[in-house]
């Protein structure tokens, strides 16, 4: 793989990465010629008392682009005199630092509060805890071709994305104040998507993020009462009883939760634990996008009616890789409870059926119970059925 990293017109880094190590890209691809100015970040974050979590807040996002035309799509290449965030005319992957992030290295400059680690601002009797939104949002195009999918890719367009999102995890856990990376994407407009190229982001959180501390609370107890590790005692148990197994191979096991939240949801996990994508050997490397490729096939061949395409009604999703905090890495003398967690990817749609979403409503939303419409045991079993 090789790696050439430049800058945007505002200051913003931008890395290609290519599959042949002996590509070169030459001051077309690198020198953006726009006249773009710095977008103050204005973001923060405010620690909710009652929960005991921190909250995002993020104004200067109300400005971001919403649902361009593809003719003006920013993701795209930048031909014919047209320019995007990509300045080369050509690119396999590309990451570039968002330009209207939730989190941003330069949110301190821009933070109206008082500064240090977690300012109080008191109200009566009670402290309010803020600070800047200091971290890093990036996105990753995983593709120049704007009409397509993840699902679309090829397996070594698809291990190049694994590879970019490694390199970044390993980016984004040495600098200074970030605890947590995520990478995940975001597909379909019913999730919220405002541009349809086909991309993901990652970011790089200043803390450790709720559903990380809970599930590492889950597997510090399970420790403690057995004497082994939680995730490891969840994959043997699934490949033991494959009722909602989707996919098995040599070195990564899909399958649909036994309490799964959503109607269609899988988590693929790596048959031999690991804390975060860098810890991955080659050969979960070589098997991840074939297992993954298929994952995604199937989910576009759930709602498809008689006489349609897979492509005519593509599937909505969210896929979300878990990683442990950044800070709590076994390099990094990471505590015991923060070893415990492993490494997977969690894949679900919002649509329940055909032409019907799952909405969180009053349970969901309100209480933080989910009730699912389909039960796992058959959702596995409809994502067997639909094998490419």
């Amino acid at each position: 793989m090789k790696k050439t990293t430049t800058k945007l017109a505002d200051g913003r880094e931008l890395i290609y990465y290519d599959a042949d190590d002996s590509a070169v890209r030459d001051a077309a691809d690198t020198q953006d010629p726009r006249p773009l100015e710095h977008v103050a970040s204005l973001s923060e974050i405010r620690h909710d008392p009652v929960l005991d979590e921190w909250v995002a807040v993020a104004s200067h996002r109300q400005g971001r682009i919403y649902h361009p035309p593809a003719d003006e799509c920013p993701l795209c290449p930048s031909r014919d005199g047209r320019h995007t965030e990509i300045p080369a005319a050509d690119y396999q992957v590309a990451v570039f630092e968002n330009r209207f992030p939730s989190l941003a290295a330069d949110a301190a400059a821009h933070y109206e509060g008082d500064s240090g680690p977690g300012t109080a601002r008191t109200t009566g009797p009670l402290p309010y805890l803020g600070r800047p939104g200091t971290g890093r949002c990036e996105v990753v195009c995983f593709t120049q071709e704007h009409d397509l999918s993840f699902a679309d890719l090829t397996p070594a367009q698809a291990r190049l994305v694994l590879d970019a999102w490694t390199d970044r995890t390993a980016e984004l856990s040495a600098m200074p104040g970030v605890e947590q990376v995520f990478c995940f994407e975001n597909r379909g407009a019913e999730i919220g998507v405002t541009l349809g190229h086909p991309h993901g982001q990652i970011y790089a959180y200043p803390f450790t993020t709720p559903r990380t501390e809970r599930m590492l609370a889950s597997a510090a107890a399970h420790r403690r009462r057995t004497g082994r590790n939680l995730f490891e005692d969840l994959l043997a148990a699934e490949r033991a009883a494959p009722e909602r197994v989707v996919v098995a191979g040599e070195h990564w096991t899909a399958f649909v939760p036994y309490a799964a939240h959503w109607p269609y949801e899988v988590h693929l996990y790596p048959n031999r634990r690991v804390s975060d994508l860098t810890a991955l050997d080659e050969d979960q490397r070589a098997e991840f996008p074939g297992i993954y490729l298929d994952l995604l096939r199937r989910f576009d061949r759930l709602f498809v009616e008689d006489g349609q395409t897979a492509q005519a009604s593509p599937t909505p999703y969210i896929a979300a890789w878990h990683q442990a905090p950044v800070r709590q890495s076994a390099a990094a003398g990471r505590p015991p409870a923060a070893t415990e967690l492993a490494l997977h990817l969690e894949l679900f749609t919002i649509r329940r059926t055909v032409g019907k979403l799952k909405f969180l409503a009053g349970s969901e939303s309100g209480m933080d119970v989910f009730v699912n419409d389909v039960s796992p045991e058959r959702a596995a079993q409809r994502l067997r059925e639909v094998a490419p």
